[in-house]
């Protein structure tokens, strides 16, 4: 199988090319990118090292896909992660469109020229907010839960946010561009009789992961512990319970497997699937601050009351669905992946410098 992967330095990307390289899948692995995201140059060498065939490109420019040769899959990792994109200031509204939306357009472009499948990594922020912001929850460990005798809206139970879940606008520009790239994905497969498939993912957390307080706060609040930097609980009173579940990219790789393989005769709502840690992974930054407490010493934490846009207390995705069509569960518990974190945080030191220059 010949398969290319988009953004292949980023985290994600490269943690699946690693992944694959290493039980000897059999995959011919081509990867695409733009070396735009701090971080990304230094995963260069390794991944060629391993055989994977790299390409500069921009997405976003439908010349620079011209030369990229035939494939049978496109696994697109490729985005502007954050949902403070476009309205932070440091990415323009147009930036995030172009990269997010615009490049899918492109890499559809693409595989239908070479009649690719495509496998879109989505995000648990195309559902919609208002709802979830407005969850009634209550404080169990140093953490939010949803309450117990709460009403939930549809879509939304005790096991987290289903498929069902309302995607209905705001979601933020950011979940807009990944909602609408699941459209269009969805839209050129049947179209043009193509596999396609759309995996919402959780909160992806791993070593090597570029450490920015709004792409990747594991990483991030790890680093910035170990290196004694200034952390603050932001919004919900400063308390620090907001919870994120979590989820390694490698627990991705049996079900891109499975996917890659000739397709099961799926309906187009049953090619949206939810894939994530669960409850069962679920950690409020509170919690996140004990265990490197516990790792690397006592480190204070300031509050700042003032809300950010687009919070939201508790965001758990339900993966009944991907356990049912696809007998998938994540494997990587949240305590590895914290402790993977934290090894490379001792490993190299100026990861944070690397990865998210001020």
């Amino acid at each position: 199988m010949r398969i290319l992967i988009t953004g292949v330095c980023g985290f994600v990307g490269s943690t699946l090319a690693h992944a694959w390289t290493e039980t000897g899948s059999g995959h011919e692995l081509l990867g695409l990118d733009n070396f735009s995201r701090p971080g990304s140059e230094t995963n260069r060498a390794e991944l060629k090292r391993r055989g994977v065939k790299l390409f500069h490109g921009d997405l976003r420019v439908s010349s620079d896909l011209e030369t990229l040769p035939g494939v049978d899959w496109v696994i697109d990792a490729a985005a502007n992660p954050s949902v403070l994109a476009g309205v932070d200031g440091k990415t323009s509204s147009r930036q995030l469109v172009d990269h997010n939306l615009g490049g899918t357009v492109n890499m559809l472009e693409f595989c239908k020229a070479h009649r690719a499948g495509f496998i879109l990594l989505s995000t648990s922020r195309v559902y919609s907010i208002a709802p979830l912001a407005q969850l009634e929850t209550s404080v169990s460990d140093g953490a939010f839960v949803p309450a117990l005798h709460g009403r939930y809206p549809a879509g939304l139970s005790a096991a987290g946010v289903d498929e069902t879940f309302s995607t209905q606008a705001p979601i933020s520009l950011y979940g807009a561009t990944k909602l609408t790239s699941e459209a269009l994905a969805l839209e050129y497969g049947e179209t043009f009789n193509l596999p396609v498939f759309v995996n919402r993912c959780g909160v992806l957390a791993g070593a090597g992961q570029f450490g920015r307080a709004d792409q990747g706060i594991f990483a991030y609040w790890l680093n910035a512990w170990r290196q004694r930097r200034p952390l603050k609980y932001i919004g919900f009173g400063g308390s620090g319970h907001q919870v994120r579940d979590c989820l390694h990219p490698r627990d991705l790789v049996p079900v891109l497997d499975l996917q890659l393989a000739p397709s099961r005769n799926l309906s187009v709502a049953d090619r949206v699937t939810n894939f994530a840690g669960g409850v069962a992974s679920a950690l409020s930054l509170r919690q996140m601050s004990a265990w490197c407490t516990g790792r690397f010493g006592a480190h204070p934490v300031d509050r700042d009351l003032t809300p950010r846009p687009f919070d939201i207390p508790w965001m758990v995705l339900d993966c009944a669905k991907a356990q049912r069509l696809w007998n998938w569960q994540p494997t990587i518990s949240t305590a590895a992946i914290l402790e993977e974190i934290a090894a490379h945080a001792d490993a190299h030191p100026e990861w944070l410098e690397v990865s998210a220059p001020l």
